[in-house]
C-alpha cells in the first residue's frame, strides 16, 4: 500500500513538473520588489571603482568573455591599423567629393548594416575624433552621404563633418567608460559598458558589480536602455534650447554608470500618440534602428518585469533579427491555452495561417519590420512595441502599407480587405473601432 502511495506520489510530482508554466523560471525576477525609477542600485563598493578593460575580466570569466568576443558588441569599434580586415567598404568606390582616405581612419564603427570611419582630430582644444562625410551601407553595398550633424542637436553644431566630434555624440555609447569617465578605456561595448566599473572586483572577486537580473526587472533594463533607447540631452529639462547646447550637446547620458538611477540621466526621445516623428510612426513604432527602448517601455510585457535579458543572451547576444531563435524563444513564456496566451489549443488557431507558414512566426506579427538603418536602407529593424498593429490602426495612424505585418506578406490585397480577413476571423478589439 506504502509503495502504491509512493508510486503515485512520484508520478504526481513528475505531471506536475512535465506540466509546468514554462514561465516558471523567470518567477522569481518577476516577482522581484519594484525599487522606483530614483534609487540607486549601484553597489557601494564600486562608486570608487575605475574601469579596466574586459582582458581583466577573462582571467576568470572565460566562458562570457569568449561569448562576448563573438558578438557584435565587441565588434561596434575597431582598429583599421591592428586589423584592415574589418572594413567592410569599398574604398576604390569611395566618391570623389569624400572628406577623408581609409589612410586617414583609425576606427570603423558598426559593421553588420552600416560602417562609418572615425578619423583622429584635434577639437576644442583635446584629442577627439570626427566622422567622414560618406558611410557604407552594408545592405546595399553603396556609399552614401552622411551628416552626422542633422539629428535632433543640428542647432548645437556647425554642418561640417570635420568639426563634429564624436566625444559628444558616440563615444559615450561606444567605448568603454567613456559615459562617465570621458576616457576611452575600451573600443568596444564591453563587460563594464553593462556591469560598471571592475577595478575593485578585480583586487577581489567578493566586491560586487552591478548585476542587472539580481534586481528589479524594470531596472535591469537600464543596462540596455542606457543606448538602446534614443534621447535627448538631460540638460534640456532645464528649460533651455538646443542653440543653449552649442557644441556640447550629447547624445548618450553622461555621467550614467550601470546601477545608477538612469532617468537621472536619460531624457527620451519625445512622442506623442498620434503624432509621426522623424523617429516613430504615429503609433510608437519605430522609424529608425536604436529605438527598442522607447518602444518596449510602453508595452504589457514590460509593465510585467520580462526583461531584455529573458529573450537576448547578453553575452552572446543572441536571437537576434537576422538570426531569430524562432517561436520557441516565445514559447518559453506563452504557452497555448494558458493565461498568458496564446488562448488558442493551436498555433493555427492562434495565427489563422498554415503551422510551416511565414504568418505563423511570431515574430512577423508582433515584431514587424517598420523601420530602416538608414533612409536609403530597406525595412530591416523590427518593432519592439510586441502589440499587433491592425491594417485598421496602420490607416488610422497614416502608416506606409508597407510596415503593415499583414500587407509585408499579401501585398496583393488593400489594407482595407485585410481588416475585413481578421474581422471575419473573430480578431478585432475595441482599438479597431475607434
Amino acid at each position: 500500500m506504502k509503495k502504491n502511495l509512493l508510486f503515485i506520489f512520484i508520478l504526481l510530482l513528475l505531471l506536475a513538473w512535465f506540466f509546468q508554466p514554462k514561465i516558471l523560471p523567470y518567477y522569481a525576477q518577476l516577482t522581484q520588489e519594484r525599487v522606483g525609477l530614483n534609487v540607486d542600485l549601484e553597489p557601494k563598493a564600486q562608486k570608487n571603482a575605475h574601469f579596466v578593460g574586459s582582458d581583466k575580466c577573462k582571467k576568470c570569466h572565460q566562458e562570457e568573455h569568449k561569448a562576448w568576443s563573438a558578438s557584435m558588441h565587441s565588434k561596434m569599434i575597431q582598429n583599421i591599423q591592428k586589423d584592415a580586415s574589418v572594413v567592410v567598404a569599398d574604398f576604390s568606390k569611395l566618391p570623389h567629393d569624400a572628406d577623408f582616405t581609409l589612410k586617414e581612419a583609425l576606427y570603423t564603427i558598426g559593421s553588420k548594416f552600416k560602417q562609418r570611419y572615425m578619423i583622429p582630430t584635434k577639437l576644442n582644444g583635446k584629442d577627439d575624433f570626427r566622422l567622414g562625410n560618406y558611410q557604407w551601407n552594408v545592405e546595399t553595398k553603396k556609399w552614401q552621404g552622411f551628416k552626422p550633424y542633422k539629428y535632433w542637436y543640428k542647432d548645437a553644431y556647425e554642418h561640417n563633418n570635420k568639426t563634429f566630434p564624436t566625444s559628444n555624440t558616440c563615444d559615450g555609447c561606444h567605448f568603454v567608460g567613456y559615459m562617465s569617465t570621458e576616457k576611452r578605456v575600451e573600443p568596444a561595448i564591453a563587460c563594464e559598458s553593462c556591469h560598471g566599473a571592475g577595478s575593485k572586483h578585480v583586487e577581489n572577486p567578493e566586491s560586487l558589480v552591478y548585476k542587472a537580473s539580481d534586481f528589479d526587472p524594470i531596472r535591469a533594463n537600464e543596462v540596455c536602455l542606457q543606448c538602446h533607447m534614443r534621447n535627448r540631452d538631460k540638460r534640456l529639462d532645464a528649460n533651455i534650447s538646443v542653440k543653449d547646447l552649442w557644441h556640447i550637446a550629447k547624445d548618450y547620458p553622461s555621467g550614467y554608470e550601470a546601477g545608477n538611477p538612469l532617468i537621472n540621466y536619460k531624457k527620451p526621445a519625445p512622442f506623442e500618440l498620434g503624432i509621426e516623428t522623424k523617429e516613430f510612426w504615429a503609433n510608437g513604432a519605430a522609424k529608425k534602428n536604436r529605438t527598442q527602448g522607447n518602444e518596449y517601455v510602453h508595452d504589457a510585457m514590460y509593465a510585467h518585469g520580462i526583461t531584455c535579458i529573458n529573450c537576448h543572451n547578453p553575452h552572446e547576444l543572441s536571437n537576434t533579427a537576422q538570426k531569430s531563435e524562432g517561436n520557441e524563444a516565445c514559447m518559453k513564456c506563452h504557452s497555448f491555452g494558458s493565461i498568458v496566451g496564446p488562448h488558442q489549443n493551436s498555433l493555427e488557431g492562434h495565427s489563422k495561417h498554415k503551422a510551416n507558414s511565414k504568418g505563423s512566426r511570431c515574430i512577423e506579427c508582433h515584431m514587424p519590420k517598420t523601420a530602416r538603418h538608414t533612409g536609403k536602407s530597406p525595412l530591416t529593424v523590427r518593432s519592439h512595441r510586441f502589440a499587433f498593429t491592425s491594417p485598421a490602426q496602420t490607416l488610422k495612424y497614416k502608416m506606409p502599407k508597407e510596415t503593415n505585418a499583414c500587407y509585408a506578406c499579401h501585398k496583393e490585397k488593400s489594407l482595407e480587405e485585410l481588416q475585413k480577413d481578421l474581422e471575419s476571423w473573430g480578431m478585432v478589439n475595441w482599438k479597431d473601432m475607434q
